[in-house]
């Protein structure tokens, strides 16, 4: 029988662990949530789980096979589960009948499943005398799944905005040269990123600027890897297709979000003989409403998640028209001290501190010399 007492500190030890189980299965998930699940005994993991790829196990089910395979009896033991486990046949059976088959004593759950078809787990559980508990690192939990919850209440994919910036701010000289501001190991995290996302986003600024391919350029890439689509935010479209990168290589991927009359000239007829795609967006130059084009990546394209590279206009444009539903923001370690040198954001006159935009931090970690910040509105 397990021995599992109360103990505020092991509780939160334990979920965070599942927490940092249920990471691994980010993007890979969708559209459905990444869950991490920990079996306890005796004030000790004795098994772990997590759900790794849309339409297999759930965290639960891989919880208990991987104790299965060390030969462990799970009963009377206590899980640690991130999200409510799940109550309805979906592509894999309810994870409380596993739950409940196991004979598991107690499970501690983070946070409630907020899908009315899948939540009710909590009850059944009590219902066959498991004791639960809900709630722990609760905040955490729920940020785990905040794409979950904007898939669940909208049509948009989930989108991160990216910036790396010096400690004044700054993201490139004044001279505007694609040089690179962070470490590698930031690089490294970036292309990671765009490994995960179904699109890479950038304004005109930068596609003209720096030239970029916006592909993932990681060492090892699995054989059966998808380049995620590039896409450009311009009422300028290019009028030599063959003298960029992204349209030599691979103009197919490429989609330029326009203006309405800039999606009906000769330069976007010359896009789509390539095989690219031009969007038409309302708005105006400068001022498109983009929602219109993000919704469309997710419907037509596939895309649950979106990396929004461009520059410090172009984030704050997605900031302020409620887009940014994620901050990677890196600062690395340097100074420039050029008063004209771009800013990380910009884009907003006779603002006053009330009028700031403010973000909690949900993670801060090392990434080479430089601090990596994960955000979300506060």
């Amino acid at each position: 029988m397990c021995s599992w007492k109360a103990n505020s500190s092991n509780d939160e030890r334990f979920m965070a662990e599942a927490i940092r189980l249920a990471t691994q299965g980010r993007g890979a998930t969708a559209p459905n949530p990444c869950v991490g699940a920990v079996l306890v005994d005796d004030g000790r993991i004795v098994a772990r789980g997590w759900h790794t790829r849309c339409g297999q196990l759930h965290a639960e089910r891989e919880c208990l096979a991987n104790a299965r395979e060390l030969g462990i009896d799970p009963t009377g033991m206590t899980m640690f589960v991130t999200l409510e486990p799940c109550n309805h046949h979906g592509k894999t059976p309810p994870c409380t009948d596993a739950i409940i088959e196991a004979g598991i004593a107690k499970v501690c759950v983070g946070t409630r499943d907020p899908n009315p078809v899948a939540a009710g787990g909590v009850e059944k559980l009590k219902h066959h005398g498991i004791q639960v508990t809900v709630g722990i690192l609760e905040q955490q939990c729920t940020d785990l799944i905040a794409d979950f919850l904007l898939w669940q209440r909208s049509h948009s994919p989930f989108n991160i905005v990216k910036m790396a910036a010096t400690l004044d701010g700054k993201i490139a000289s004044r001279e505007r040269k694609p040089e690179p501001v962070s470490s590698p190991e930031s690089f490294a995290r970036v292309h990671a990123l765009r490994g995960m996302v179904g699109a890479v986003v950038v304004g005109g600024t930068t596609f003209y600027a720096d030239n970029p391919s916006l592909t993932c350029r990681l060492d090892t890439l699995p054989d059966d890897f998808i380049q995620p689509f590039g896409v450009v935010v311009t009422s300028r479209l290019p009028e030599d297709p063959a003298s960029h990168t992204l349209l030599r290589d691979r103009p197919e991927q490429a989609i330029f979000m326009t203006t309405e009359s800039a999606a009906r000239s000769t330069a976007a007829d010359r896009l789509r003989s390539r095989g690219s795609s031009v969007w038409p967006l309302p708005g105006s130059p400068g001022n498109l409403t983009l929602a219109y084009g993000f919704e469309r990546l997710r419907y037509e394209k596939g895309c649950h998640y979106t990396l929004c590279e461009g520059g410090g206009t172009f984030a704050m444009t997605l900031i302020e028209q409620g887009l940014a539903d994620e901050l990677i923001h890196f600062v690395t370690p340097r100074i420039l001290g050029d008063n004209l040198a771009p800013a990380a954001y910009s884009g907003r006159a006779s603002v006053s501190m009330a009028d700031a935009v403010n973000f909690r931090i949900i993670n801060t970690e090392m990434t080479g010399t430089d601090i990596m910040l994960t955000m979300r509105h506060a």
